[in-house]
């Protein structure tokens, strides 16, 4: 079951869909409205607003959640983050490859989180491997029960053919090792033969023969 998040939830590292409980904690929290907006809305000359911004930016504690409520949010106006909105272009361009295994595993621990495409799919992939059902999936997508059978039964077809291209790699066989059975006799080790001392000649008798 998905967690409801709520604007007094506790930070868990990743912000789920919805949550702005990051704010309190952001470094610009408390500024004049106004001063607020000359800074991070600044013209497109306002250097020294932009380096103003960006020194805050830089040891504020939440800048990750909000460059990420920008990019999912589809703000392209303004600093957030530390990233002006030319900086931030080339992310909301590309938000829709953005992997980040880390909201996978945030997903399958039910929590609600933005999921790009990339992401999307995997989690469909892993779904399909730990045996999800439809309706398990189709609950936590939000879909229908037949979408969900749909993308399972893809995730199927891609993993037969690639152990049809690839085979499927056969576990190593242990050798057996030949031991005795009970009852049996123990096999015979053979003996070193001892061989006999080689005899010496005995030494030639002195004196006269006989």
């Amino acid at each position: 079951m998905r967690h409801i998040t709520t604007h007094d939830a506790p930070a868990m590292g990743l912000r789920g869909i919805a949550d702005t409980s990051w704010h309190t904690r952001a470094a610009c929290h408390g500024m004049d409205v106004e001063d607020a907006d000359a800074v991070f809305f600044p013209g497109p000359r306002g250097h020294e607003e932009i380096a103003e911004a960006k020194e805050l930016c830089g040891w504020c504690p939440v800048r990750r959640e909000c460059l990420d409520f920008a990019l999912e949010n589809v703000l392209k106006e303004g600093i957030w983050g530390g990233l002006t909105a030319a900086e931030r272009r080339p992310l909301h361009n590309n938000l829709h490859q953005r992997l980040d295994y880390r909201r996978v595993t945030a997903f399958f621990a039910g929590r609600d989180v933005h999921l790009t495409e990339a992401e999307r799919q995997v989690a469909i992939d892993h779904a399909y491997v730990r045996g999800w059902r439809p309706d398990r999936l189709a609950a936590a997508l939000q879909i229908s029960h037949k979408h969900a059978r749909d993308l399972l039964r893809q995730a199927a077809n891609k993993v037969f053919d690639r152990d049809r291209t690839y085979g499927v790699p056969r576990p190593k066989k242990k050798r057996k090792k030949n031991t005795p059975a009970a009852g049996s006799p123990a096999p015979a080790t053979q003996q070193p033969v001892a061989r006999p001392a080689a005899s010496t000649p005995a030494p030639a008798l002195l004196g006269k023969a006989a």
